[in-house]
Protein backbone atom coordinates (compact mmCIF):
# COMPACT_ATOMS: atom_id res chain seq x y z
CA UNK A 1 0.00 0.00 0.00
CA UNK A 2 1.63 3.68 -0.73
CA UNK A 3 0.67 7.01 -0.16
CA UNK A 4 -1.19 9.02 -3.08
CA UNK A 5 1.45 11.62 -3.86
CA UNK A 6 0.21 12.78 -7.29
CA UNK A 7 -3.25 13.56 -6.00
CA UNK A 8 -1.86 15.56 -2.75
CA UNK A 9 0.85 17.67 -5.03
CA UNK A 10 -2.36 18.79 -7.08
CA UNK A 11 -4.45 20.19 -4.31
CA UNK A 12 -1.54 21.35 -1.87
CA UNK A 13 -0.76 23.93 -4.60
CA UNK A 14 -3.98 24.76 -5.12
CA UNK A 15 -4.36 25.21 -1.36
CA UNK A 16 -1.00 27.08 -0.98
CA UNK A 17 -1.62 29.28 -3.91
CA UNK A 18 -4.92 30.22 -2.50
CA UNK A 19 -3.78 30.64 0.75
CA UNK A 20 -6.21 28.18 2.56
CA UNK A 21 -5.61 25.38 4.77
CA UNK A 22 -7.33 21.69 5.45
CA UNK A 23 -7.63 19.41 8.41
CA UNK A 24 -8.50 16.00 7.93
CA UNK A 25 -11.26 13.20 10.04
CA UNK A 26 -10.56 9.55 8.79
CA UNK A 27 -11.69 6.36 10.05
CA UNK A 28 -11.04 3.63 7.61
CA UNK A 29 -8.02 4.62 5.63
CA UNK A 30 -6.12 4.87 8.61
CA UNK A 31 -4.05 8.10 8.20
CA UNK A 32 -3.43 8.05 4.06
CA UNK A 33 -5.14 11.04 3.39
CA UNK A 34 -3.34 13.16 5.87
CA UNK A 35 0.17 11.20 4.97
CA UNK A 36 -0.75 11.38 1.28
CA UNK A 37 -1.07 15.29 2.41
CA UNK A 38 2.50 15.56 4.54
CA UNK A 39 4.17 13.64 1.97
CA UNK A 40 4.49 16.88 -0.35
CA UNK A 41 6.77 19.32 0.38
CA UNK A 42 5.82 22.47 2.15
CA UNK A 43 2.83 20.63 3.47
CA UNK A 44 3.27 22.88 6.99
CA UNK A 45 1.51 26.11 4.51
CA UNK A 46 -1.58 24.31 4.48
CA UNK A 47 -2.07 21.10 6.72
CA UNK A 48 -3.37 22.37 10.21
CA UNK A 49 -3.40 18.20 11.14
CA UNK A 50 -5.55 15.19 11.23
CA UNK A 51 -7.15 12.96 13.57
CA UNK A 52 -8.42 8.93 12.98
CA UNK A 53 -11.62 8.74 14.41
CA UNK A 54 -11.92 4.67 13.60
CA UNK A 55 -14.41 4.38 16.44
CA UNK A 56 -17.36 5.78 18.66
CA UNK A 57 -14.77 7.12 21.48
CA UNK A 58 -12.44 8.76 19.10
CA UNK A 59 -15.36 10.68 17.32
CA UNK A 60 -16.24 11.69 20.84
CA UNK A 61 -12.86 12.42 22.47
CA UNK A 62 -11.04 13.78 19.59
CA UNK A 63 -13.55 15.61 17.10
CA UNK A 64 -15.29 16.47 20.60
CA UNK A 65 -18.74 15.04 19.03
CA UNK A 66 -21.12 14.62 21.90
CA UNK A 67 -22.48 10.91 22.31
CA UNK A 68 -26.49 12.13 22.07
CA UNK A 69 -25.31 13.99 18.79
CA UNK A 70 -23.24 11.07 17.76
CA UNK A 71 -26.23 8.50 18.37
CA UNK A 72 -28.24 10.64 16.07
CA UNK A 73 -26.46 9.74 13.32
CA UNK A 74 -27.18 6.90 10.29
CA UNK A 75 -23.55 5.11 9.96
CA UNK A 76 -21.87 5.52 6.90
CA UNK A 77 -24.14 8.36 5.47
CA UNK A 78 -23.15 11.51 3.63
CA UNK A 79 -24.63 13.59 6.77
CA UNK A 80 -22.60 11.84 9.05
CA UNK A 81 -19.48 12.37 7.26
CA UNK A 82 -20.34 16.08 6.62
CA UNK A 83 -20.81 16.38 10.42
CA UNK A 84 -17.38 15.10 11.10
CA UNK A 85 -15.67 17.48 7.82
CA UNK A 86 -17.53 20.33 9.29
CA UNK A 87 -16.06 19.66 12.86
CA UNK A 88 -12.47 19.22 12.44
CA UNK A 89 -12.93 22.01 9.95
CA UNK A 90 -13.79 24.27 12.64
CA UNK A 91 -11.86 22.94 15.49
CA UNK A 92 -9.17 23.20 13.77
CA UNK A 93 -9.90 27.00 12.02
CA UNK A 94 -9.17 25.42 9.23
CA UNK A 95 -10.71 26.87 5.58
CA UNK A 96 -11.25 22.97 4.29
CA UNK A 97 -11.85 19.63 6.26
CA UNK A 98 -12.01 16.53 4.67
CA UNK A 99 -13.43 13.30 6.57
CA UNK A 100 -14.02 9.49 5.41
CA UNK A 101 -16.43 7.26 6.94
CA UNK A 102 -16.13 3.67 5.69
CA UNK A 103 -15.40 -0.40 5.56
CA UNK A 104 -12.38 -1.59 4.56
CA UNK A 105 -12.80 -5.39 4.62
CA UNK A 106 -12.64 -8.12 4.90
CA UNK A 107 -15.73 -7.98 7.04
CA UNK A 108 -18.97 -5.38 6.96
CA UNK A 109 -19.90 -3.09 9.87
CA UNK A 110 -21.97 -4.03 12.96
CA UNK A 111 -24.35 -1.89 11.78
CA UNK A 112 -25.07 -4.20 8.79
CA UNK A 113 -23.26 -2.55 6.11
CA UNK A 114 -21.36 -4.75 3.74
CA UNK A 115 -17.50 -3.96 3.18
CA UNK A 116 -15.90 -1.66 0.66
CA UNK A 117 -18.37 1.25 1.36
CA UNK A 118 -17.31 4.48 1.82
CA UNK A 119 -18.69 7.86 2.00
CA UNK A 120 -16.80 11.32 2.15
CA UNK A 121 -17.66 14.68 2.61
CA UNK A 122 -15.27 17.98 1.56
CA UNK A 123 -16.94 20.99 3.76
CA UNK A 124 -15.34 24.53 2.76
CA UNK A 125 -16.04 27.36 0.63
CA UNK A 126 -17.89 24.19 -1.20
CA UNK A 127 -19.30 21.49 0.23
CA UNK A 128 -19.58 18.40 -1.44
CA UNK A 129 -20.26 14.31 0.38
CA UNK A 130 -20.34 11.12 -2.02
CA UNK A 131 -20.53 7.68 -1.13
CA UNK A 132 -18.69 4.59 -2.63
CA UNK A 133 -18.98 1.29 -2.54
CA UNK A 134 -16.47 -1.03 -4.64
CA UNK A 135 -18.32 -4.32 -3.63
CA UNK A 136 -15.44 -6.20 -2.54
CA UNK A 137 -13.93 -7.02 0.71
CA UNK A 138 -9.81 -6.71 -0.04
CA UNK A 139 -8.97 -4.16 2.67
CA UNK A 140 -5.25 -2.58 1.45
CA UNK A 141 -7.31 -2.35 -1.92
CA UNK A 142 -10.15 -0.37 -0.45
CA UNK A 143 -7.87 1.68 1.60
CA UNK A 144 -6.36 3.22 -1.65
CA UNK A 145 -9.56 3.73 -3.50
CA UNK A 146 -11.09 5.11 -0.35
CA UNK A 147 -7.61 7.66 -0.67
CA UNK A 148 -8.07 8.48 -3.80
CA UNK A 149 -11.78 9.00 -3.98
CA UNK A 150 -11.30 11.89 -1.29
CA UNK A 151 -8.90 13.58 -3.75
CA UNK A 152 -11.21 13.58 -6.08
CA UNK A 153 -13.90 15.16 -3.85
CA UNK A 154 -11.52 17.85 -2.61
CA UNK A 155 -9.99 18.43 -6.14
CA UNK A 156 -13.26 19.47 -7.70
CA UNK A 157 -14.53 21.06 -4.46
CA UNK A 158 -11.46 23.42 -5.21
CA UNK A 159 -12.40 23.79 -8.98
CA UNK A 160 -15.65 24.61 -7.87
CA UNK A 161 -14.74 27.42 -5.65
CA UNK A 162 -12.22 28.98 -8.23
Amino acid sequence: MSINVDAAVTVGELLKARGHTVGVAESSTGGLISASLLAVPGASAYFQGSVVIYTMRARRELLGIDRATLERQEPLTEAYVMLCAETIRSRLRADWGIAELGATGPAGTPYGHPPGICVLAVSGPVGLSRRLETGHGDREQNMALFTRAAFELFAEALAASA
